[in-house]
Protein backbone atom coordinates (compact mmCIF):
# COMPACT_ATOMS: atom_id res chain seq x y z
CA UNK A 1 0.00 0.00 0.00
CA UNK A 2 1.40 3.36 -1.26
CA UNK A 3 2.39 6.01 2.18
CA UNK A 4 0.44 9.10 2.07
CA UNK A 5 2.27 12.13 2.81
CA UNK A 6 1.38 15.77 3.79
CA UNK A 7 3.73 18.36 3.11
CA UNK A 8 2.97 21.02 5.36
CA UNK A 9 2.00 24.07 3.15
CA UNK A 10 2.52 26.82 5.55
CA UNK A 11 4.35 29.54 3.00
CA UNK A 12 8.32 28.10 3.83
CA UNK A 13 10.01 29.06 0.52
CA UNK A 14 10.52 25.98 -1.88
CA UNK A 15 9.51 22.69 -0.98
CA UNK A 16 8.73 21.27 -4.40
CA UNK A 17 12.02 19.58 -4.38
CA UNK A 18 10.72 17.94 -0.95
CA UNK A 19 7.44 16.80 -2.67
CA UNK A 20 9.52 15.19 -5.80
CA UNK A 21 12.12 13.64 -3.47
CA UNK A 22 9.37 11.96 -1.75
CA UNK A 23 7.19 11.03 -4.94
CA UNK A 24 10.63 9.62 -5.84
CA UNK A 25 10.82 7.36 -3.27
CA UNK A 26 6.92 5.87 -3.31
CA UNK A 27 5.15 8.10 -1.76
CA UNK A 28 1.71 9.79 -2.49
CA UNK A 29 2.64 13.52 -1.98
CA UNK A 30 0.36 16.37 -0.97
CA UNK A 31 0.96 19.79 -0.69
CA UNK A 32 -1.59 21.25 1.94
CA UNK A 33 -2.32 22.35 5.38
CA UNK A 34 -5.78 20.67 5.18
CA UNK A 35 -6.26 19.72 9.23
CA UNK A 36 -7.95 16.69 7.98
CA UNK A 37 -5.45 15.79 4.90
CA UNK A 38 -3.03 16.62 7.92
CA UNK A 39 -4.61 14.21 10.43
CA UNK A 40 -5.46 11.65 8.17
CA UNK A 41 -1.81 11.07 6.32
CA UNK A 42 0.10 8.36 7.05
CA UNK A 43 3.23 10.76 7.33
CA UNK A 44 3.42 14.65 7.90
CA UNK A 45 6.63 16.48 6.86
CA UNK A 46 7.42 20.04 8.03
CA UNK A 47 9.78 21.89 5.89
CA UNK A 48 11.49 24.59 7.21
CA UNK A 49 13.36 27.46 5.16
CA UNK A 50 14.80 31.04 6.39
CA UNK A 51 14.34 32.61 9.66
CA UNK A 52 13.35 30.35 12.68
CA UNK A 53 10.23 33.34 13.82
CA UNK A 54 8.67 33.73 10.46
CA UNK A 55 8.52 30.21 10.48
CA UNK A 56 6.74 30.21 13.45
CA UNK A 57 4.52 33.12 12.22
CA UNK A 58 3.50 30.63 8.70
CA UNK A 59 3.24 27.65 11.04
CA UNK A 60 0.72 29.36 13.43
CA UNK A 61 -1.27 31.05 10.76
CA UNK A 62 -2.76 27.44 9.48
CA UNK A 63 -2.80 26.04 13.42
CA UNK A 64 0.20 24.11 12.49
CA UNK A 65 1.27 23.85 16.04
CA UNK A 66 -2.17 22.22 17.07
CA UNK A 67 -2.23 19.97 14.04
CA UNK A 68 1.41 18.76 15.14
CA UNK A 69 0.63 18.58 18.87
CA UNK A 70 -2.92 16.23 17.87
CA UNK A 71 -0.55 13.92 15.83
CA UNK A 72 2.11 13.55 18.23
CA UNK A 73 -0.05 12.78 21.06
CA UNK A 74 -1.45 10.14 19.00
CA UNK A 75 1.48 8.42 17.98
CA UNK A 76 1.57 9.57 14.17
CA UNK A 77 4.66 9.63 12.46
CA UNK A 78 6.10 13.66 11.86
CA UNK A 79 9.36 14.28 9.99
CA UNK A 80 10.44 17.77 10.67
CA UNK A 81 13.48 19.15 8.04
CA UNK A 82 16.09 22.27 8.76
CA UNK A 83 14.18 24.81 10.40
CA UNK A 84 11.46 22.47 10.63
CA UNK A 85 13.73 20.15 13.41
CA UNK A 86 14.55 23.60 15.26
CA UNK A 87 11.13 25.06 16.09
CA UNK A 88 9.99 21.40 17.43
CA UNK A 89 12.51 22.75 20.41
CA UNK A 90 11.58 25.15 23.22
CA UNK A 91 12.57 27.81 21.68
CA UNK A 92 15.46 29.86 19.45
CA UNK A 93 18.05 32.84 19.66
CA UNK A 94 17.40 33.58 16.04
CA UNK A 95 16.77 36.33 15.12
CA UNK A 96 17.63 37.74 18.46
CA UNK A 97 19.36 36.51 22.04
CA UNK A 98 15.62 36.57 23.39
CA UNK A 99 14.71 33.07 23.14
CA UNK A 100 11.72 32.99 20.42
CA UNK A 101 9.24 30.47 21.61
CA UNK A 102 9.65 26.91 19.43
CA UNK A 103 6.67 23.89 19.76
CA UNK A 104 8.33 22.68 23.23
CA UNK A 105 8.08 19.01 21.90
CA UNK A 106 11.86 18.80 22.92
CA UNK A 107 13.66 20.71 25.55
CA UNK A 108 16.50 23.09 25.12
CA UNK A 109 16.98 26.67 22.91
CA UNK A 110 18.71 26.40 19.29
CA UNK A 111 21.57 28.84 19.33
CA UNK A 112 23.98 30.61 16.71
CA UNK A 113 27.24 28.23 15.42
CA UNK A 114 29.69 29.46 17.28
CA UNK A 115 31.97 28.65 13.96
CA UNK A 116 34.36 31.31 12.60
CA UNK A 117 32.16 31.21 9.00
CA UNK A 118 28.46 30.75 9.01
CA UNK A 119 25.76 29.18 7.64
CA UNK A 120 27.35 26.29 7.63
CA UNK A 121 26.58 25.29 4.10
CA UNK A 122 27.32 22.15 1.96
CA UNK A 123 28.20 18.39 2.42
CA UNK A 124 29.35 17.16 6.10
CA UNK A 125 29.08 13.96 8.06
CA UNK A 126 26.96 12.55 10.45
CA UNK A 127 27.21 10.62 13.72
CA UNK A 128 24.92 7.74 13.52
CA UNK A 129 23.94 6.14 16.87
CA UNK A 130 23.07 2.24 16.79
CA UNK A 131 20.01 1.32 15.82
CA UNK A 132 18.65 3.97 13.61
CA UNK A 133 15.99 3.64 11.02
CA UNK A 134 16.29 6.50 9.38
CA UNK A 135 19.72 6.15 8.52
CA UNK A 136 19.72 2.27 7.53
CA UNK A 137 22.41 1.41 5.23
CA UNK A 138 23.72 5.15 4.90
CA UNK A 139 25.33 5.44 8.10
CA UNK A 140 28.34 6.17 6.45
CA UNK A 141 27.14 8.93 3.92
CA UNK A 142 27.38 12.81 3.69
CA UNK A 143 24.47 15.25 3.83
CA UNK A 144 24.14 19.16 2.38
CA UNK A 145 23.48 21.64 5.38
CA UNK A 146 22.17 25.48 5.27
CA UNK A 147 21.77 26.95 8.43
CA UNK A 148 23.43 29.30 10.81
CA UNK A 149 21.53 27.83 14.13
CA UNK A 150 21.38 24.43 15.63
CA UNK A 151 20.50 22.75 18.36
CA UNK A 152 23.88 22.52 20.00
CA UNK A 153 22.77 20.33 23.53
CA UNK A 154 20.00 17.36 24.09
CA UNK A 155 18.50 17.71 27.32
CA UNK A 156 15.96 15.14 27.48
CA UNK A 157 16.74 12.57 29.65
CA UNK A 158 17.14 8.73 28.47
CA UNK A 159 14.09 7.18 28.77
CA UNK A 160 13.82 3.49 30.86
CA UNK A 161 14.51 0.51 29.21
CA UNK A 162 13.09 -1.55 31.81
CA UNK A 163 9.86 0.21 31.19
CA UNK A 164 9.32 -0.82 27.47
CA UNK A 165 10.48 2.58 26.25
CA UNK A 166 12.84 2.96 23.71
CA UNK A 167 15.68 6.33 24.21
CA UNK A 168 15.73 9.09 21.07
CA UNK A 169 18.29 8.15 19.09
CA UNK A 170 20.52 11.33 18.32
CA UNK A 171 23.13 11.58 15.61
CA UNK A 172 25.57 14.53 15.52
CA UNK A 173 27.74 16.19 13.35
CA UNK A 174 30.85 18.64 13.97
CA UNK A 175 30.97 22.37 12.33
CA UNK A 176 33.48 23.89 14.70
CA UNK A 177 31.85 22.14 17.71
CA UNK A 178 29.13 19.25 17.65
CA UNK A 179 25.40 20.21 17.44
CA UNK A 180 22.09 17.75 16.63
CA UNK A 181 21.73 16.69 13.49
CA UNK A 182 18.59 14.37 13.63
CA UNK A 183 16.28 12.97 16.43
CA UNK A 184 14.60 9.65 16.30
CA UNK A 185 12.25 10.08 19.03
CA UNK A 186 9.01 7.53 18.49
CA UNK A 187 6.57 8.84 16.11
CA UNK A 188 8.76 12.03 16.15
CA UNK A 189 11.59 12.31 13.86
CA UNK A 190 13.83 15.13 12.34
CA UNK A 191 16.96 16.20 10.48
CA UNK A 192 18.80 19.69 10.53
CA UNK A 193 20.27 19.07 6.66
CA UNK A 194 18.28 18.99 3.89
CA UNK A 195 17.12 14.98 2.82
CA UNK A 196 16.02 16.27 -0.36
CA UNK A 197 19.11 17.96 -1.45
CA UNK A 198 21.56 15.13 -0.15
CA UNK A 199 21.50 13.29 -3.18
CA UNK A 200 21.03 9.09 -3.02
CA UNK A 201 21.79 9.21 0.83
CA UNK A 202 18.70 11.70 0.92
CA UNK A 203 16.60 9.85 -1.06
CA UNK A 204 17.26 6.66 1.01
CA UNK A 205 16.53 8.79 4.13
CA UNK A 206 13.05 9.72 2.73
CA UNK A 207 12.66 6.23 1.39
CA UNK A 208 13.55 4.25 5.24
CA UNK A 209 11.24 6.92 6.51
CA UNK A 210 8.31 5.98 4.11
CA UNK A 211 8.49 2.80 4.53
CA UNK A 212 8.21 2.87 8.51
CA UNK A 213 4.65 4.43 8.15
Amino acid sequence: MTARVVVLDYGSGNVRSAVRALEHVGAEVVLTADPKAVADCGGLFVPGVGNFHACMAGLRAVDGPRLIDIRLAGGRPVLGVCVGMQILFEGSQEPSADPQPGLGEWPGTVTRLPADVVPHMGWNTVAVPAGSTLFAGIADQRFYFVHSYAARTWDLPVADGAMGRRSPLVTTTEYAESFVSAVENGPLSATQFHPEKSGEAGLQLLRNWVRSL
